[in-house]
């Protein structure tokens, strides 16, 4: 087995921060959660009181997403090869589910609520979606710059900025009840923060069932890799190719190439850099497995159904 593992990896910057701005929002979200629930029932507003499920949901998210990123970190051992570096991949997708499920009661809960309006005490709705706002303004900003690359960050992002326009629209709620008496803006809030909750989870969901499905990301075309490996001498073709996603850090390619002489070992190594070098610059695959061949009998097609 022709094997050569080359590490390009670009990590970013120091990982204990993005542990601790996890923890800041996740103690930040536990104070809105709690202030939201008492705040609705006293106040009678559904959408507080959806509000603070959306927050709950995001207390629960950011521990995921925590304790995916430290598990993420745990080095490889003789049975886990490679250590836990998909946790993060399985808590974004167990946070996207879970937004989509919360979305659903949402929905379910403002149906009913428009059968029947009932009065709200707006002054309370008002102050609490404020304090919501700040909370999950300042969280926002602690996870941007983490959300763009890494998967977990983006779902637990997600669910704080869908918080803070949530409650957005709570507070505009509070002030339309407050001024115009309109209660139905209530459960129109519920329904639309639960649209727009289904809405981000669903993409969230797509992408991570991507990777856990091993299917080619989306950026890679498998044919134009075989192509271009093809071109190199003396490789007589390109068989066998498996290209997927381990986490958002590494893509791997395998595959099986016929060469058309019986070439020495120190020769293939040199086609290996070449293959390396040609897949890591135009298609970002930093992990490479290669089975030199020479006249072996196997199937020649690309993708082999096992």
């Amino acid at each position: 087995m022709g094997h050569s593992h080359s590490h390009h990896h670009d990590h970013h910057h120091h990982p204990d921060v993005k542990g601790r701005n996890l923890i800041i929002s996740i103690l930040l979200n536990i104070l809105i959660t709690v202030a939201q629930v008492i705040g609705g029932l006293v106040s009678g507003s559904l959408s507080l009181l959806s509000d603070a499920l959306h927050n709950f949901s995001d207390v629960l998210s950011l521990i995921v997403s925590y304790v995916a990123n430290l598990l993420s970190k745990r080095p490889s051992s003789n049975n886990k090869t490679f250590g836990y570096k998909r946790a993060e991949i399985i808590a974004a997708f167990v946070n996207a589910a879970a937004l989509m499920i919360v979305a659903i009661i949402l929905i379910f809960e403002a149906v009913e609520r428009f059968q029947q309006p009932q009065e709200v005490a707006s002054n309370l709705v008002i102050w609490l979606s404020l304090l919501g706002i700040c909370a999950n303004g300042f969280s926002v900003l602690l996870l941007k710059r983490d959300a763009d690359s890494n998967m977990n960050m983006k779902s637990a992002y997600l669910h704080l900025l869908t918080d803070m326009m949530a409650s957005v629209a709570v507070l505009i709620g509070g002030i339309l009840m407050k001024f115009f008496q309109w209660y139905w803006v209530d459960p129109a809030l519920t329904l639309a923060i639960a649209v727009y909750l289904i809405y981000m989870g669903y993409d969230l969901l797509k992408q991570s069932t991507r990777v856990l499905m091993l299917f080619t990301p989306n950026s890679i075309e498998v044919q134009e890799i075989v192509t271009a490996i093809s071109k190199i001498e003396p490789i007589k073709n390109v068989h066998h190719v498996h290209i997927w996603q381990l986490n958002e850090d590494e893509v791997h390619l395998e595959a099986h190439i016929d060469f058309s002489k019986d070439i020495r070992l120190s020769e293939f190594d040199a086609i290996l850099e070449r293959i390396e070098e040609e897949v890591y610059h135009n298609h970002g695959i930093n992990h490479v497995n290669i089975q030199p061949e020479f006249g072996k009998c196997d199937s020649k097609q690309i993708i082999v159904q096992d």
